[in-house]
């Protein structure tokens, strides 16, 4: 019984959006080109229901390239609508197109001087015929028994919203590099990290001769914290590593601590350039069973160490 009540809901929410695509038009196109020639932010209003699709429109606008923030109405009228400057393209959300709210806010827009977008049912509400662009959505049956709470119609809104945030950022070229500089916490941002964001360096990466004595290389080491050094020639290309399992077999062998470590180094160490990605370098030390990565510029000399601690804890990889 409940999952046909909720199919009936489904699909009346799925006739909605039917017929929000034929209300498409020319005043889509429009839209999207003045949120594009927009030189400041696109601010949304919406009261209630329609408040809530607003900002979450908002949001997505933001995270894919089009600057934007939510103005409540009602706090608008009580000092916000202050945030408002007139190179703001502004979208007011009302399904019914005559929530007071909402309305209040049209005189003091055309006074500032801001271009206005209605999302609303009909170009003959009061948003309708006040507004510079009008997005209809037109006549839906909302989900809901009584015809009363706001389903169908919010659902039309983000939609259509959505709509607008996916073709603008597809003309503004945003690429997932892009979306990962607004998005550094998330999984993909972490995935597109590369190795010279999450490397060990400078202090904290000993950088030494091979000809140093063992013992200098530890102290280097001690100091770093980093439990490896990065050995080099002469002219400062890598020649090998120095870590904790050099040293035990050093120990095993009761070889002085002031030979010079090139006698007692692992040659031909595994490394990985700091233009990869963070990623790419998880794959070589798992596939390879090490801890650390010597990593090179393009001119191939040693710049840092990748730790696979420090990769756990940024929570690209798991233990």
């Amino acid at each position: 019984m409940y999952i046909e009540e909720a199919k009936k809901a489904i699909q009346k929410e799925i006739d909605g959006l039917n017929n929000l695509m034929s209300h498409l038009g020319d005043s889509f196109n429009i839209a999207v080109n003045a949120i594009i020639e927009c030189s400041h932010h696109v601010v949304i209003s919406g009261m209630g229901k329609a408040g809530l699709i607003g900002s979450k429109i908002s949001a997505t606008l933001a995270s894919t390239g089009t600057p934007s923030f939510f103005m409540h109405p009602a706090e608008a009228i009580h000092g916000d609508f202050g945030m408002l400057k007139k190179e703001d393209i502004v979208i007011l959300m009302s399904f019914g197109g005559e929530t007071e709210e909402i309305t209040r806010l049209l005189p003091m827009l055309k006074v500032l001087g801001n271009k206005t977008i209605a999302i609303t049912r009909s170009k003959t509400s009061t948003l309708g015929s006040s507004s510079d662009i009008i997005l209809e959505i037109g006549e839906v049956v909302e989900a809901c028994p009584m015809g009363l709470a706001p389903t169908t119609s919010t659902t039309a809104m983000l939609a259509l919203g959505d709509a607008l945030s996916v073709v603008l950022l597809k003309e503004r070229n945003f690429n997932e590099k892009k979306y990962a500089f607004f998005h550094p916490g998330g999984s993909l941002g972490k995935k597109l990290l590369k190795v010279l964001e999450v490397m060990r360096k400078d202090e904290k990466c000993p950088i030494l001769s091979e000809n140093i004595p063992v013992k200098d290389v530890i102290l280097a080491v001690s100091k770093a914290r980093s439990g490896v050094a990065l050995l080099t020639s002469d002219t400062g290309s890598l020649t090998g590593v120095f870590t904790d399992g050099d040293l035990r077999r050093l120990l095993n062998k009761n070889l002085s601590l002031d030979i010079p470590v090139k006698n007692i180094m692992t040659k031909n160490p595994k490394v990985i350039h700091d233009n990869c990605s963070a990623i790419e370098a998880i794959g070589i030390m798992k596939k390879h069973m090490i801890g650390d990565l010597a990593v090179l510029n393009e001119k191939e000399v040693p710049v840092g160490i990748l730790n696979l601690k420090d990769l756990v804890n940024i929570g690209l990889l798991d233990l």
